[in-house]
C-alpha cells in the first residue's frame, strides 16, 4: 500500500514550487500525493494548481478581508491539525516561509509526522526582513527531518546551524522544474488584455512584501511614476498584489499614466509571458528573483538583502532598496548603458537544473517506500 505524502500549500509561489512535486509523486510506485490547499492567497493558489493538471485534495478557505498574521495563524493551526488527524498521512511536505508553510510543520510536529521543508536554508539573518518569512524558516530548520536545499549556499547555512547534514538533501530550486513545464506554454501566449505588444520596452513591477508596505510600497510607486513620466518609449505594467494594503499605498501615486498599466494578479502562464518580453524586472519577490535569473532577465530587487545571493553572484539581481531616487538612478543605468544592460542579461543554472522534483521524491521514495529512490544526483554538494 502506498504511503501518503500531504502537500501542504496555500499561496500561489507554494503551488509554482510544490506542483512538479506532487506530479512526480503521482508517478511513485511506493508513495501518493495528497494536497492540501489553505487558500492563503484565496483562488490563485487553486488555479495554478489546475494549470499543472493537479487539484486540492482537500481545501480549507482559511482566508478573510484584513485578516492579521495571528488570526490567519490561529485558524490554520485549528484546520491544519484537524485534517492531519482525519486521515492517515506518513509524511507532510510544506515549501518556503510563508504562515501556511510554517503552521503546516508546526502541526505535523504535534501529530509526530515528520516533515520535508522544500526550498530549506534560506536567510537573511534580519528576524524581521522579510517578515514574518525569516522567522517562519528558521522555526522550519527545527521542525523538519528532511531539509531539501535549493542550492550548496542555502545547504551551508543550515550546517551553521548545526542541522545534522544527513538530513540536508541539495535539490535544486522546483521553480526550475516548473518554470519547464510552463515555458513551453506560455512562449507565444499574447501578452494579457490591456497590455501593449508593439515596440515600448517593458519594466515589469511587482511588489507586496509586509515589510515593504506603507512608505516604501509609496516610494517605489513614486519611482515608477517618474519612469514613465521620463520616458516615452516605456511601457510599465504591474499586476496588484490583492492586499487592501498594497493598493492603499500603489494606486494613489500611479492613477493616469497611460504608459502604466496597473492590472489584477494574473495566473502564472501570463505571468511568464510578461517575465519573457519584459526589458527587467523592478520586484521584491523571491520567486520572481529566481524565474528571471534562469531566463537572464535583469531584476532590481526593491530589498536591502535577499537570501538569493546566488543570483547576484550570476549578476542578474541586483539590490535597490525601497529609496526613490537609488531605483531611478539605477533603472536610468539599464536603459540607457548597454553594456551594464548586458552583463546583467545572461541567463543562470545557479537555481537548478529541473530534476528538483526527481530529487525530492527519491529521498522521501527511499525513507518511506523503501525503494532505491530516483538516482538523480546535485551536483557539487560540499
Amino acid at each position: 500500500m502506498k504511503k501518503t505524502i500531504a502537500v501542504v500549500l496555500g499561496t500561489r509561489p507554494e503551488a509554482i514550487k510544490l506542483a512538479p512535486v506532487a506530479r512526480r509523486l503521482q508517478s511513485s510506485e511506493s508513495l501518493q500525493p495528497y494536497v492540501i490547499c489553505t487558500s492563503q492567497h484565496g483562488e490563485m493558489a487553486a488555479s495554478t494548481l489546475r494549470r499543472f493538471d493537479l487539484q486540492p485534495d482537500l481545501d480549507l478557505q482559511v482566508m478573510q478581508p484584513r485578516q492579521s498574521l495571528h488570526g490567519l495563524t490561529a485558524v490554520l493551526a485549528s484546520r491544519l491539525g484537524e485534517a492531519l488527524q482525519e486521515r492517515e498521512i506518513d509524511a507532510v511536505l510544506v515549501q518556503g516561509d510563508t504562515t501556511t508553510a510554517m503552521v503546516g510543520g508546526l502541526c505535523a510536529f504535534y501529530h509526530r509526522i515528520p516533515v520535508g521543508h522544500v526550498e530549506a536554508g534560506l536567510r537573511s539573518h534580519d528576524r524581521y526582513s522579510p517578515f514574518p518569512e525569516e522567522m517562519n524558516r528558521s522555526l522550519l530548520g527545527r521542525m523538519a527531518t528532511w531539509h531539501f536545499a535549493p542550492t550548496d549556499f542555502s545547504a551551508t547555512q543550515l550546517l551553521r546551524e548545526n542541522i545534522d547534514r544527513e538530513s540536508i538533501h541539495v535539490a535544486g530550486n522546483t521553480v526550475v522544474d516548473a518554470l519547464e513545464w510552463m515555458i513551453q506554454r506560455s512562449s507565444s501566449r499574447p501578452l494579457p488584455a490591456g497590455v501593449e505588444d508593439g515596440r515600448s520596452r517593458m519594466i515589469l513591477v511587482t511588489c507586496h512584501r509586509r515589510e515593504n508596505h506603507g512608505q516604501p510600497l509609496r516610494s517605489v510607486a513614486l519611482a515608477v511614476r517618474h519612469l514613465a513620466d521620463g520616458h516615452s518609449d516605456l511601457r510599465i505594467v504591474l499586476p496588484l498584489h490583492p492586499n487592501p494594503a498594497v493598493r492603499e499605498a500603489v494606486l494613489p501615486v500611479l492613477e493616469g499614466s497611460p504608459r502604466i498599466t496597473v492590472c489584477e494578479p494574473l495566473d502564472h502562464e501570463d505571468f511568464l509571458a510578461l517575465l519573457q518580453r519584459a526589458y527587467f524586472v523592478l520586484s521584491d519577490s523571491g520567486g520572481v528573483q529566481e524565474e528571471a535569473t534562469a531566463l537572464g532577465k535583469p531584476v532590481l530587487v526593491l530589498r536591502e538583502e535577499t537570501e538569493r545571493p546566488e543570483g547576484v553572484e550570476a549578476g542578474t539581481l541586483r539590490l535597490v532598496g525601497t529609496d526613490t531616487p537609488r531605483i531611478l538612478r539605477e533603472a536610468e543605468i539599464l536603459l540607457n548603458d548597454a553594456d551594464a544592460y548586458r552583463a546583467m542579461s545572461r541567463g543562470s543554472g545557479v537555481f537548478g537544473d529541473g530534476h528538483a522534483a526527481d530529487r525530492i521524491a527519491g529521498v522521501l521514495e527511499r525513507h518511506l517506500g523503501g525503494g532505491a529512490g530516483d538516482p538523480v544526483l546535485s551536483k557539487g554538494w560540499l
